[in-house]
């Protein structure tokens, strides 16, 4: 094995040891830091909802316009609430609200993380006897994880109202009728671990973000590659991991569903 390829894999066994020793501070951060994480939550959800609800009504009128003409085409056109509404809750969704908070979060907490490694803070609470994975790095994955599900309900409530909204001025169907229809093929345990799953993604976002800002360097060149490493890491995995949660996902529904 290559002195490269030993590195990159020494490395990856301590971005394995850094997650799990976040991913066991999370409680007792909750008990003994309640205000940061709340202060955290609100930076990320708050700051992130303009652009979920402008993503997520664009998805629903966008959608509505793309899908119309073919089913109307095959004569199918009532059932394009029953679509639209499986594909943005089941899979668009969540997606689409992770993927935008890993971009936006993913530099976010690596531009912060980087820059307190720049100016020796993270050193400076090491000293302090206060641990930086539970005073700086529990709190935002936390954040994260807490954050990530909300964004996805608001996001598929914009959807869907943005295409009720796109039925009612060039559709026939009323309000009432389009609602209906919406839930017409959908279950709860098609809805459910699809939103519950993007919390999975809250914890990839924040701890990749954490990680790659405090192993930047200390220059300001530095920092500022950490934020676009941040963003590209954090985006590919949730790609990554919606791929292997999916089935896993369907897997155990199916297996619940049988038995039931």
């Amino acid at each position: 094995m290559t002195g490269a390829a030993t590195e990159s894999f020494l490395e990856f066994g301590r971005f394995i040891d850094f997650a799990l020793r976040a991913l066991l501070a999370l409680p007792g951060v909750l008990i003994k830091r309640p205000g940061l994480v709340l202060r955290q939550f609100e930076r990320v959800a708050w700051g992130s909802l303009p652009v979920i609800l402008a993503a997520g009504f664009s998805v629903g009128v966008v959608t509505w316009l793309q899908s119309r003409r073919s089913l109307v085409a095959n004569g199918y056109q009532d059932q394009l609430p029953g679509i639209l509404a499986i594909a943005v809750l089941v899979e668009t969704g969540p997606l689409l609200a992770s993927v935008l908070v890993a971009s936006r979060m993913g530099a976010g907490l690596a531009a912060e993380t980087g820059s307190m490694e720049l100016t020796e803070q993270i050193d400076a609470q090491i000293v302090l006897g206060s641990p930086p994975i539970s005073a700086l790095v529990a709190p935002r994955v936390l954040a994260c994880i807490l954050a990530l599900p909300l964004l996805t309900v608001v996001l598929d409530a914009a959807a869907l109202l943005g295409g009720m909204l796109t039925e009612q001025v060039a559709g026939s169907l009323s309000p009432q009728a389009y609602g209906i229809k919406s839930l017409e093929h959908l279950w709860l345990r098609d809805i459910v671990p699809a939103t519950l799953k993007t919390a999975v993604f809250g914890f990839l976002i924040g701890i990749i973000g954490c990680w790659t800002g405090m192993r930047s360097g200390r220059s300001t060149d530095d920092v500022g590659r950490a934020a676009t490493r941040g963003v590209v890491r954090s985006t590919l995995a949730v790609f990554f991991f919606n791929v292997l949660i999916v089935p896993v996902i369907q897997a155990v529904v199916d297996a619940m569903h049988w038995h039931s």
